[in-house]
């Protein structure tokens, strides 16, 4: 296996709505970030690999009007996928492995504001039984935060300090969209009242990957991906148990996280109560610092908050603020599908 390490990252200011502003307008200033962070131009990047939703968009292949962001002339060796970006970084790092690349560009980008997210959600359901009834995405939140308190793991109580911890976290993070002291709010579908949902808005993100020598070459402490796995569960949920995340769990074992202990961890938790599902799962306690950027419930720009925990993890291991992290990335209702690497500091490399 190749040594492989997030070198940079990037995210926008995320706002409830960028109306006066176009995909790629808000795109590329994180992807100059990240190429002006590495000393990198477009012309020494590898492979270029993207995550977004023609359904947000509202466009077929919506994706390649993103591309005038990163200049696809001369031609480029480019991918997408129509998921979360952090399973853009995944194929990158494949890329990489495979020896076809030195150097990778991941992004990815989702504007929320100009639908309706709750009923854009439900196209991703299964859509023989479930779909046709139309349940959102905050229904089925609260159907598995109610699982969750029946079955004795959790109570509103605990939800809401989830939810006020996260956005204290938030306030040292200047992208953060909520942060600070955020009401619990009404409910908005029981036991989840507004504040323990995520917010709606938009942003973007970008990271660029590198190999070997090359990564020691552009930035002074990489963070290494040691390990990296995705897993996905049924479709149906009424065959899942919604509170556990065994695809969570088996990912985790296989990118390695249950060797050692980790320091961090910025989990992809939209909702306070998928939290409590990923602690779990992940078998952290208290001596690991979950979400210090605030996590989804602070800034959730869909597409992008699971490439975001990556880069979260990877800038405090960037900064010496951590040795050994874990990020999480979620696709899919009720936590279905689940991406889990570890990262480390140049000094944990054994």
């Amino acid at each position: 296996m190749r040594d492989v390490a997030i070198v940079a990252f990037a995210q926008t200011d995320h706002l409830r709505r960028t109306d006066e502003l176009s995909e790629v307008e808000m795109l590329m200033p994180v992807l100059h970030e990240v190429l002006d962070a590495t000393g990198l131009r477009t012309s020494d990047i590898g492979f270029t690999c993207s995550g977004s939703s023609d359904y947000l968009a509202g466009r077929a292949f919506s994706f390649t009007m993103a591309l005038d962001g990163v200049g696809a002339h001369p031609p480029i060796s480019e991918s997408h996928v129509e998921m979360d970006g952090a399973w853009a970084l995944y194929e990158a790092w494949v890329k990489i492995q495979t020896g076809e690349a030195d150097t990778a560009l991941v992004y990815a980008y989702g504007k929320s504001s100009p639908g309706q997210v709750r009923d854009v959600l439900t196209r991703q359901l299964d859509p023989y039984y479930t779909a046709p009834l139309w349940p959102d995405s905050v229904a089925l939140a609260a159907l598995q935060a109610q699982a969750l308190i029946d079955a004795g793991d959790t109570d509103e109580d605990a939800l809401t300090a989830i939810a006020a911890r996260s956005r204290a976290a938030a306030s040292d993070n200047p992208h953060a969209q909520l942060s600070g002291d955020v009401p619990a709010g009404d409910y908005l579908v029981r036991p989840l009242r507004t504040g323990d949902c995520p917010p709606i808005g938009d942003g973007a993100a970008a990271v660029i990957l590198a190999a070997g020598d090359t990564a020691r070459a552009l930035c002074e402490r990489p963070a290494w991906i040691r390990g990296i796995d995705h897993r996905i569960e049924a479709h149906g949920l009424g065959v899942r148990e919604l509170t556990d995340s065994p695809s969570t769990r088996l990912a985790a074992e296989r990118a390695g996280v249950f060797e050692r202990p980790v320091d961090t961890a910025e989990l992809h938790a939209p909702f306070s109560s998928q939290e409590v599902v990923l602690r779990k799962a992940l078998g952290l306690d208290g001596r690991v610092r979950v979400n210090p950027s605030g996590g989804a419930l602070a800034a959730n720009p869909l597409m992008a908050a699971g490439l975001i925990r990556l880069g979260e993890a990877a800038a405090r291991i960037h900064r010496g603020e951590s040795d050994r992290a874990l990020a999480h990335a979620t696709s899919g209702p009720c936590l279905q599908q689940n991406l889990v690497a570890v990262l480390e500091g140049e000094s944990t490399h054994a």
